[in-house]
């Protein structure tokens, strides 16, 4: 540690509000312990759970960083004593459940994951939040299979773009819902095979039509509120609908009805509070089975746009009006 700054600068919530709380303010480096690696950070991904973080509404976990930053991408600089995965001078991408607004951060050894030659150290930093949740919640919790349909609202964002990109690889047929006709042709080029603009179509009369009258086999849903119920119209016997945010809000009235007659399975989760178990054991499949695909350059997450990290709060306005397509990054 003799060689780093003893100071770092970092962008802190002054307190609950809107994007002007994110202040830019110096903090001490953080020193890792047994089984962490410290990383300086050149690039860090800005997600929804941050915005919301900030807005008071998701606090971090007991002994994580107060710092917002879900995922984050640079080189290692220390390691922990028993830190054996990484190396002094590796560049990593890797989850962190908090503290990414940083030009320094701690990351769990077993959570980091070698960055491929294929992706860019700013691409690396928006990957790990993104990839670990569509893995998750789509092929571990979702079971999502070669053959089957799988329905992704909000289509167009960082989650969706992945979404549409793994099940692609996997065999899946995809259908999304987006806003407006860019996002259609963005999640079109990436593969998806019908895009639903839910202004002016309803999701569940298109994906009737589209797979004659049986509905989709999977849906990920990050909007809840109204859109529960219509998700159980839309989908099929035995379908299965996974809940990863509730930007409609999680208090919703359903017909439970539809959950018999359909035999439907209705799970969800969120990444953050996991284990460190859990999350290695997340890393270990997804080293396994998606970073082939990664080093071949057949996935990647798509860019929107970046921002210095200072500039947080500009990141979190551009991500607040939607009209992002694919990911936003802070450079540090």
């Amino acid at each position: 540690m003799d060689k780093l700054p003893a100071q770092m600068t970092v962008v802190a919530i002054s307190k609950p509000g809107g994007p002007e709380v994110l202040v830019p303010e110096q903090r001490s480096v953080p020193q890792p312990g047994p089984d962490e690696i410290l990383v300086k950070v050149m690039a860090a991904g800005v997600n929804r759970p941050d915005v919301a973080q900030r807005s008071g509404a998701y606090p971090p976990p007991p002994g994580a960083s107060d710092l917002p930053g879900l995922e984050i991408s640079g080189e290692v600089v220390a390691v922990g004593s028993n830190a054996k995965r990484h190396k002094i001078g590796d560049k990593v991408m890797s989850l962190v459940a908090g503290g990414g607004y940083a030009q320094y951060c701690i990351a769990q050894d077993a959570q980091a994951m070698s960055v491929p030659p294929a992706l860019s150290i700013k691409e690396a930093g928006a990957l790990p939040e993104t990839l670990m949740t569509v893995w998750h919640n789509v092929f571990e919790r979702g079971g999502l299979k070669a053959g089957e349909t799988l329905l992704i609202h909000g289509g167009s964002s960082g989650i969706g773009t992945m979404a549409i990109q793994l099940a692609k690889a996997f065999g899946a047929k995809v259908f999304v819902t987006v806003g407006s006709q860019d996002k259609i042709d963005a999640c079109l080029k990436l593969g998806a095979d019908r895009a639903i603009n839910y202004k002016t179509e309803d999701f569940v009369t298109v994906v009737k039509e589209e797979t004659n009258k049986a509905g989709v086999n999977l849906i990920l849903d990050m909007v809840a509120g109204d859109y529960v119920d219509r998700n159980y119209d839309a989908a099929a016997v035995d379908g299965r609908i996974v809940q990863i945010a509730t930007l409609n809000g999680p208090k919703v009235s359903v017909n439970i009805a539809k959950v018999m007659v359909k035999r439907l399975t209705h799970t969800g989760s969120t990444l953050r509070p996991r284990s460190n178990a859990d999350k290695a054991a997340m890393v270990a499949a997804i080293e396994q089975k998606v970073m082939p695909l990664l080093r071949e350059g057949r996935i990647k997450p798509v860019m929107d746009s970046a921002f210095p990290l200072e500039k947080a709060a500009d990141a979190h306005r551009r991500m607040e009006t939607s009209a992002h397509i694919g990911k936003i990054v802070l450079e540090a």
